[in-house]
């Protein structure tokens, strides 16, 4: 959990190794059999040039770290507005990265702002930005 949750305070940081193997076992979780996540033939065809990993996946790990941060109160609470920029391809690195922008007291709780984002590791480039919400009580 985040202890400090005052503007500036970053959030826990989840790193993803995007391997052949996770990619066929999130093929097999989410029923998604896009040919775009398995299939090297088929992607080298695709504006992508290559496999890619599923963008539920990258995004996951914004709610990972969110989750390690704020806990139940994210469960139960959380918001997430996010926007795909670019792609995690096969063999990458990926990162979560996190701060607090924004507290406002609420009366019966308090509503903090956070600044997400998915980077390649390698590369620090954005694969999804924007922002989330939770209400701490």
């Amino acid at each position: 959990m985040v202890e400090e949750i005052q503007p500036g305070a970053l959030l826990p940081e989840f790193t993803l190794d995007i391997t052949r193997e996770l990619l066929n076992a999130y093929c097999a979780a989410s029923g998604d059999h896009n040919p775009l996540h398995w299939d090297a033939e088929f992607a080298v065809t695709t504006q992508f040039e290559g496999i890619i990993a599923h963008g539920m996946l990258t995004l996951a790990l914004i709610s990972r770290m969110m989750t390690a941060a704020y806990g139940k109160s994210w469960l139960e609470s959380g918001g997430l507005r996010t926007r795909f920029k670019g792609a995690a391809y096969l063999g990458d690195r990926v990162t979560s990265r996190g701060r607090v922008t924004k507290e406002e007291d609420k009366g019966d709780h308090r509503l903090l702002t956070c600044a997400v984002a998915v980077v390649n590791s390698e590369s620090d480039e954005e694969l999804v930005t924007g922002a989330a919400t939770v209400k701490l009580r």
